[in-house]
C-alpha cells in the first residue's frame, strides 16, 4: 500500500454521493452488506444514509470515497451504531485514515455512552481498524448463513 498526498476533506454526506463509492465499492465491504442485509452497495449506502443521526462523506481529491456515520439505536441508553462503507482509496491513503478516524471515534464517544455494531468475519481489514480502535468484538455468531461478530466500545 503506498501512501500519495492528497486533498481529503469531510463533508456532511448527501445521497449524491452514493452513485460513485457503491460503483467503486471495496470488495469486502460489497460482500458484507450483501450478506447482512442482501443489498447492493447503492441500497446499502442510501439505507444507512437514511438511519444516521449524522454521516460524512470523505471526498479525496474532490471525489466521494468513503460514507461513514452512526445511527441510534437507544437514545435514552446512548447507544450508537456506527457504519462505514468505501472504496480501495482507503487501502491506497490508510495512514490519513487512521489518523482520522480516531478524531471521529471521539466525537462520537461525546455523543453516545455505547458504539455497537456488526462486522463480517470474513472483512478482516475492518476487524484490524476495530481493534486498533480500542473496540473489543465478540465471537462470531451467524446471521443470514453469515459469521459476524458484534463490535463494541464504551465511553466509560
Amino acid at each position: 500500500m503506498s501512501q500519495s498526498v492528497a486533498d481529503i476533506r469531510i463533508v456532511p454526506a448527501r445521497a449524491a454521493h452514493v452513485r460513485s463509492i457503491a460503483r467503486r465499492m471495496r470488495q469486502a465491504d460489497r460482500d458484507e452488506v450483501s450478506a447482512a442485509s442482501g443489498r447492493s452497495p447503492a441500497d446499502a449506502l442510501i439505507f444507512s444514509l437514511r438511519k444516521s443521526s449524522h454521516a460524512w462523506t470523505a471526498l479525496i481529491d474532490g471525489v466521494p470515497e468513503v460514507m461513514f456515520g452512526v445511527g441510534d439505536i437507544n437514545v435514552l441508553a446512548g447507544v450508537g451504531a456506527p457504519w462505514l462503507l468505501g472504496t480501495d482509496a482507503v487501502d491506497r491513503h490508510y495512514v490519513a485514515f487512521l489518523r482520522r478516524s480516531v478524531g471521529f471515534r471521539d466525537q462520537l464517544l461525546r455523543r453516545y455512552s455505547t458504539l455497537r455494531n456488526f462486522v463480517d468475519v470474513r472483512n478482516r481489514a475492518s476487524i484490524r481498524w476495530l481493534r486498533w480502535l480500542g473496540f473489543t468484538l465478540s465471537d462470531p455468531i451467524e446471521y443470514r448463513g453469515h459469521e459476524f461478530r458484534l463490535f463494541e466500545l464504551r465511553s466509560d
